[in-house]
């Protein structure tokens, strides 16, 4: 039996900012006897000709050439301790550097290549890391200093607006009910899982940016800092 997750179906890469690329795929999970399928994203940093993947997503052959289109699998960053079982994928067949938070899990034992930190090396050019220091597992989200800013987040910014094609029936219907479905949305159920203190929340709101790029959801272009900020309103 294969170690890694097999690869489920996925859309084409695009590419949403110069050198900057997101790819919308399956996800299968098990929640208390409950199969969960819903959709989730990677996105793709390019820097001249070496590639660093966030949320990684496996990709099925055609994927993986396109991908290699791009340029040479380089990096694997996890910025949330709830991703991250593609990763092994990447890093044992395309050699790939894992940078990781302080303190998270990784499968098998591995061990991160690199230590992502505020004040640390940083994984590509024009990078930022801010990390939620209260949360009771690692997350952190990521700022790329490029088209006025992009924020790139794992699971604490959502930005599902419904159901899409990566979707079952039965796990839309289960997220309608649970209302994690919104724009920039900032859920309960990771909240409280992660017990994350609203001060860090709303520091979000002193960082520059202007486009969202999370690990579920559509790319949120142009208005992305207004819709987080009125979401973050409902913390203060």
């Amino acid at each position: 039996m294969s170690q890694y997750t097999p690869a489920w179906p996925h859309s084409d890469i695009k590419q949403v900012f110069p050198d900057i690329f997101y790819v919308t795929g399956t996800n299968i999970t098990q929640y208390d006897g409950i199969t969960l399928q819903h959709s989730r994203n990677m996105t793709i940093i390019r820097n001249q000709d070496k590639l660093s993947l966030v949320n990684t997503i496996r990709l099925t052959e055609d994927g993986l050439k396109q991908l290699a289109s791009l340029g040479k699998i380089e990096n694997v960053i996890r910025i949330g301790s709830f991703h991250g079982r593609d990763d092994a994928f990447y890093i044992d067949k395309h050699d790939a550097k894992l940078w990781a938070l302080p303190g998270m899990e990784h499968a098998n034992g591995r061990e991160a290549d690199y230590d992502l930190t505020p004040d640390g090396l940083k994984p590509f050019n024009n990078c930022e890391v801010v990390t939620f220091n209260s949360s009771r597992f690692p997350e952190a989200v990521l700022r790329i200093n490029q088209n006025d800013g992009i924020l790139i987040t794992c699971d604490s910014i959502k930005n599902w607006l419904g159901k899409d094609e990566f979707f079952n029936d039965s796990t839309a219907v289960l997220y309608e009910a649970q209302k994690l479905f919104g724009t920039a949305a900032i859920n309960k159920i990771w909240l409280e899982a992660t017990q994350v203190e609203k001060s860090e929340l709303l520091a979000l709101g002193k960082l520059k940016f202007r486009h969202l790029l999370s690990a579920h959801g559509e790319p949120l272009i142009n208005d992305a800092y207004d819709y987080v900020i009125r979401t973050l309103s409902s913390f203060r």
